[in-house]
């Protein structure tokens, strides 16, 4: 494939632009099922069966010689996961802003994950070891992949665009989330007609997400264009890197000031995702069937709901309708809170509220934030974004636990959660966006 050395293709390139965007939609359709599936769905309950399978009288399993307790062993894998996506994001995304060569990069790192979700249908028996280690890369890598994935995005749309092209890419993602979970249900579900054992389904589920991951993978790396950038000089290992990348925001105070509010926002957002169905089952008295449902629920609506708040970004901005849905997420709390226990109907009307306003939130942050990065560091910022997406969401389960804890009540746990999205409110309503992307040097849209 060609290079170039303008950061958007000119006008008379619209239909190159196009058949990138295509492409670049179809990698959140790819990567999206190992989310929903595999991390959402199958693998923590599964990862701890096996765990407990292999613990020793005591409940504890040994990895490396260190005493686990094997219901935590799931939780303390995606916590090690995170750790080495944090090292490695920054590295790879200096690395490639400096040779300009992401493709290779993407292609790694999406294989890397695709091909260990893939051997988890190998996780039978005891070998809770090879389910860590498999949870571990493919995490990572699939960090590192949307870190790659999303830095594309000032490349291929026009800043009067990215709104629309962000949100259709959240839109792809989920729709491919539901399809293949509705698919995987049916195998769980019914894995005694099909001859299965539910050991089997499951490890079929696993992997199936592996292989969809990989096959659509195809589709982007043969559509998007490397693009030839100025030199750049060596990267840092690791946190050292992520360090140096701060210190350079610091010349773009307003881009790290909108950093620091989608990190507290997409915090709230990411504990209400985790622990949402904790509060299902334990303070509703849900059962796995209801809360399995909602999930898919959450997943369908929220097509709809990220190509609704696109188009409502056209009309009010894309700032304006990120507020917008914090103040929809602080309702959704609020009713949350005053759900009966045992009524499935209404635990459905509070995932119906996630699911409209989570896409739309999500796909808006990063078109967003698209406009506040320099020209040429769009993968090096983005390893700062994706950091914050998933290395520092830990403040709310924080205060969640320790809410529960002191109280004793789910409820009061959950309406806890209404602090980052207020907090993240007043930071992002105080961040000049039109300003701040001046100064990052790029061009201001007219509607922002």
């Amino acid at each position: 494939m060609g290079q170039d050395t303008v950061r958007t293709p000119p006008a008379d390139g619209a239909a190159e632009l196009r058949r990138e965007q295509r492409g670049w939609y179809v990698y959140d359709w790819a990567c999206s099922v190992y989310s929903t599936s595999v991390l959402t769905v199958f693998l923590g309950p599964y990862l701890t069966s096996v765990a407990k399978s292999a613990a020793d009288a005591d409940g504890y399993v040994h990895p490396l010689g260190i005493p686990v307790r094997a219901g935590s062993f799931f939780a303390y894998s995606v916590s090690l996961s995170v750790i080495v996506a944090v090292l490695v994001m920054p590295l790879v995304g200096a690395a490639a802003d400096r040779t300009g060569r992401k493709k290779p990069l993407l292609a790694a790192a999406a294989y890397t994950g695709a091909t260990a979700t893939a051997a988890m249908f190998f996780l039978d028996g005891d070998r809770y070891l090879l389910g860590g280690v498999l949870l571990i890369v493919a995490n990572a890598a699939q960090s590192v992949a949307m870190m790659l994935y999303n830095s594309y995005l000032p490349q291929i749309a026009p800043p009067e665009q990215r709104d629309a092209v962000s949100s259709r890419g959240w839109a792809f993602g989920y729709a491919a989330g539901s399809l293949v979970l509705v698919a995987n249900l049916v195998l769980y579900t019914g894995h005694e007609g099909f001859g299965l054992s539910e050991s089997a389904a499951v490890r079929i589920c696993l992997a199936s997400a592996g292989l969809w991951w990989g096959a659509f993978a195809l589709v982007p790396l043969r559509r998007l264009r490397d693009r030839r950038t100025a030199g750049r000089e060596a990267a840092l290992p690791g946190f050292r890197q992520l360090a140096a990348t701060i210190r350079d925001m610091r010349r773009h105070p307003l881009t790290l000031a909108f950093l620091l509010a989608y990190l507290v926002y997409n915090d709230g957002i990411q504990t209400v995702i985790s622990q949402a169905s904790v509060y299902g089952s334990e303070e509703l008295g849900l059962g796995q069937s209801t809360l399995i449902g909602a999930v898919l629920l959450v997943q369908v609506l929220a097509v709809a709901g990220a190509l609704t708040m696109g188009r409502l970004a056209r009309v009010y901005g894309a700032k304006r309708t990120i507020l917008g849905s914090l103040v929809a997420w602080t309702v959704t709390l609020a009713a949350g809170y005053f759900l009966p226990a045992g009524a499935p109907v209404w635990f459905f009307v509070l995932a119906a509220g996630i699911g409209l306003v989570l896409g739309g939130s999500q796909a808006l942050s990063r078109s967003l934030f698209s406009h506040l990065v320099p020209a040429g560091k769009e993968a090096e910022y983005f390893s700062a974004y994706e950091v914050s997406d998933r290395g520092m969401s830990w403040l709310g389960p924080l205060l969640f636990g320790i809410t529960y804890q002191l109280t004793g009540s789910y409820r009061d746990a959950i309406i806890s959660l209404v602090a980052f999205f207020v907090l993240g409110f007043g930071l992002l309503a105080r961040v000049p966006v039109r300003r701040a992307i001046a100064e990052a040097g790029n061009p201001v849209p007219d509607r922002i």
